[in-house]
């Protein structure tokens, strides 16, 4: 095959015409097929094409399914293997991951689910666990003693307990989330809405960092009658309409607690950007540090702590701030009880 260039020059315009390779007749006639022969054949293999779908000059093979489609996704219980919980009361005897199915409603007494062993995941799964006992001693999630690697999330447990003017009563659960004797050890409680039961919203029990780890995170309990929260470690979290202390922990950060009753807002060894406030104890007592914390009380102290940085206190007629250091911090109301001032007048 030999190309031809042709380059046709304009002086005006500076044109360049480009000529498209042309086929030497000499050439194909050597290799046995004329000109007019490829035509043929090119309009042969057509019209096979157009009378014969699977023929094709192209030659890719048959464009008709096999068959159906079989699914190549896995099923969630292939990804995850959960037991559904379908019915309550329930016991947990085995390790494994639950996940309720439906809202239930148990009776006087009736404990909804009972955590029996060692390695259990509870899904909620947005669904509500509530009770219209008329004693209100029961429990929505019960944790046996002693247990180990324990997670309850994303739900709501839910009774009739009301609080008026300090006092708790009405039909429902004692209590929502309860560890029962020794506390449990690695237990975590995420994301669980706790209203109106008439003693504990969530109580895991309290130990020193590096000892038993409890922890809540990112849970509300409005209307306890007793404890609001309590565990190792609490953050981002509110109990609100607590009778006795709101929250309590050992680290307690990003939290809000209020008290109506005897207790303290927030009740904590360590604290960072919390508030408090209490009717008749105070409103943040923390033991070590506290941090950008604010603390109220009517009859008690507004924030009490051994080191206390760029925190505020309120108490009328009395103490609002009692620290053995404190820097940048100041009373809204009352005045100050501080050792070692730094930054403050």
């Amino acid at each position: 095959m030999k190309t031809k260039l042709t380059r046709a020059m304009n002086n005006k315009v500076g044109r360049v015409t480009l000529c498209a390779p042309q086929h030497d007749d000499t050439t194909t006639a050597r290799r046995g097929l004329t000109r007019p022969a490829i035509i043929k054949r090119a309009a042969l293999l057509a019209l096979l094409s157009t009378l014969h779908p699977q023929l094709s000059i192209f030659a890719q093979g048959s464009l008709t399914p096999p068959g159906t489609p079989a699914p190549t996704m896995k099923s969630l219980d292939q990804v995850e293997a959960r037991t559904p919980i379908s019915t309550v009361p329930i016991l947990i005897t085995n390790s494994g991951s639950y996940y309720l199915t439906a809202n239930f409603t148990v009776g006087t007494g009736v404990n909804a689910i009972f955590i029996m062993t060692n390695g259990v995941t509870l899904d909620l799964n947005g669904f509500t666990l509530s009770s219209t006992g008329a004693s209100a001693n029961a429990t929505g999630v019960l944790i046996n003693d002693g247990l180990s690697d324990i997670t309850i999330l994303n739900g709501h447990i839910k009774s009739g307990i009301i609080n008026i003017g300090s006092t708790f009563g009405g039909t429902g659960f004692g209590f929502g989330i309860y560890a029962v004797g020794a506390s449990p050890v690695n237990v975590l409680v995420s994301q669980v809405t706790v209203s109106g039961v008439l003693h504990d919203g969530i109580n895991l029990g309290i130990f020193a960092s590096g000892a038993k780890t409890t922890a809540v995170k990112s849970c509300t309990v409005n209307v306890a009658g007793e404890v609001g929260i309590a565990a190792t470690t609490v953050a981002d979290s509110t109990a609100l309409n607590c009778g006795g202390t709101a929250i309590s922990g050992w680290a307690v950060q990003n939290c809000h607690g209020s008290s109506v009753g005897s207790g303290d807002g927030i009740d904590a060894y360590t604290a960072q950007n919390c508030s408090g406030d209490s009717s008749s104890s105070d409103g943040m007592k923390v033991f070590a540090n506290a941090n950008n914390c604010s603390g109220a009380s009517s009859t008690g102290i507004g924030l009490v702590a051994d080191t206390a940085s760029f925190c505020t206190g309120s108490r009328l007629n009395g103490t609002a701030i009692k620290a053995t250091v404190a820097t940048g911090c100041h009373a809204i109301n009352g005045t100050n009880n501080i050792t070692f001032k730094y930054n403050m007048p």
